[in-house]
C-alpha cells in the first residue's frame, strides 16, 4: 500500500506519495483548475506503484477534491487541521513538506480524522448559514437607519413598524440623509424578502427529512424557548449526534468548554475556548435566555450563577448545560419535561 499526502490550496495542490517505509516515491504540484491532470496523476500512481490511500486536510473547499479521487483511492481520509498541529507549528514550512508530513502520518495510521458531513447535512448547513447571513445584514441595516434618526434625536421603538416608517417618510431629514435613508429602507425591505425566502427553503428542506431527523426536530422543539430557527441551527451544526461519545465532546465541539491552566498543583478556569461553530454558540445562548425566562427551575440556577459569575458568564454556563440536556434528549429519544434539570 502507498500513501498520498495532499496539501490543498485554492489554486493548486501538492502531492507527496510514500511507501510503507516512508520513502518518497513521487511528488507533484498540480493546478486545481486542471482536474484531468489530477486524475491522470493518481491513475499513474496506481499503474506504477499500486493501490494507495490519500489524506487531505479539512479546509473550506476539500469536497470537490475528495469526490474526484475517491473512485481511484483505496481510502480517502479527511484530516482534522486543529489536531494535526505539527504542520501549523513547524518552523520549516512549505507545501512540499506539508504534503510529506501528511503522507508520513497516514503511513503510520496517525492521522486525526475529521468528520465529513453527508450531502444532505452540507445542504442543511448551507441553508442555515445563508439565513443567518441575511439576518445579520438586516440587523446592520436597521442599526444604520436608527443611527440617522438618532442624529436628529428622532429614534423611536416602533421605527420598523408601519407607523414608524410613515414617521420616517415624513420627517424633515437633510437631502443627503434622505437619500441614505431611502436606500437603506430599500435594502431592509429587500433583505426581509430574502429572509422570508430562506425561511421557506428551510421549511421545505425539513419537510423532506428522514424519520430520525424529523424525530430529533420534535425532541428539540419540546424544550421551552427552542423554536424552528434554533432547532435548525443545532441540527445542522451538530450534523450527527451519534458521532459524539459524550456530552463533553459536544460541548467542546461547540466551543463552550472553558479553558484550564494548571501550575504548581493549582488549576485556574479560563474563558470559553470558542473553537467551534459560532452559529451553534449563538443559537444556544439565545435558547438559554428563553429557557431562563420560561422555566422557573432554570431561572433559579441562572440567578445563582449570576451572583458568582455575572450575567454574561452565567448565561454561557446555562447554554453549556442546555447543550448537554439537548444531547441527552436526542440520544434518549425522550422529549423535554418539567423534571429536566441542568446537568
Amino acid at each position: 500500500m502507498f500513501f498520498a499526502g495532499i496539501d490543498l490550496h485554492k489554486q493548486s495542490i501538492t502531492v507527496c506519495v510514500v511507501n510503507e517505509a516512508r520513502k518518497i516515491e513521487k511528488r507533484k504540484r498540480l493546478m486545481c483548475a486542471n482536474e484531468a491532470a489530477i486524475v491522470a496523476f493518481f491513475k499513474e500512481v496506481i499503474k506504477e506503484l499500486g493501490p494507495f490511500r490519500a489524506v487531505v486536510e479539512a479546509t473550506a473547499s476539500y469536497e470537490w477534491l475528495i469526490k474526484l479521487i475517491e473512485p481511484l483511492a483505496d481510502k480517502v481520509i479527511l484530516a482534522h487541521p486543529g489536531k494535526l498541529r505539527v504542520i501549523a507549528e513547524s518552523t520549516r514550512k512549505s507545501d512540499r513538506l506539508d504534503a510529506q508530513v501528511l503522507a508520513e502520518f497516514l503511513s503510520r495510521d496517525m492521522v486525526p480524522a475529521s468528520y465529513r458531513p453527508t450531502p444532505r447535512q452540507r445542504d442543511h448547513r448551507g441553508l442555515v448559514r445563508q439565513r443567518s447571513s441575511i439576518q445579520r445584514r438586516i440587523t446592520s441595516v436597521k442599526n444604520r437607519m436608527r443611527r440617522i434618526m438618532s442624529n436628529y434625536n428622532a429614534d423611536r421603538p416602533d421605527l420598523f413598524r408601519k407607523a414608524g416608517q410613515e414617521y420616517v417618510s415624513s420627517y424633515p431629514l437633510s437631502a443627503a440623509d434622505r437619500i441614505c435613508m431611502n436606500q437603506l429602507t430599500s435594502e431592509w425591505l429587500f433583505f426581509l424578502q430574502q429572509l422570508k425566502s430562506a425561511n421557506q427553503a428551510l421549511v421545505d428542506f425539513a419537510g423532506t427529512a428522514p424519520i430520525r431527523e424529523q424525530h430529533q426536530r420534535e425532541l428539540l422543539q419540546s424544550i421551552p424557548g427552542v423554536g424552528f430557527v434554533i432547532t435548525e441551527v443545532v441540527l445542522s451544526e451538530i450534523a450527527d449526534i451519534d458521532r459524539f461519545d459524550s456530552q463533553k465532546q459536544v460541548v467542546a465541539y461547540a466551543g463552550l468548554a472553558p479553558g484550564q491552566r494548571e501550575s504548581a498543583g493549582k488549576m485556574k478556569e479560563l474563558h470559553i475556548e470558542k473553537a467551534g461553530s459560532r452559529y451553534l454558540r449563538w443559537a444556544l445562548v439565545e435558547a438559554a435566555w428563553q429557557l431562563v425566562y420560561r422555566v422557573p427551575r432554570w431561572k433559579t440556577i441562572y440567578e445563582r450563577l449570576k451572583k458568582r459569575l455575572k450575567a454574561k458568564k452565567a448565561i454561557v454556563a446555562i447554554a453549556r448545560r442546555l447543550l448537554g440536556m439537548m444531547v441527552a434528549i436526542m440520544k434518549s429519544g425522550e422529549p423535554f419535561t418539567a423534571t429536566h434539570q441542568p446537568a
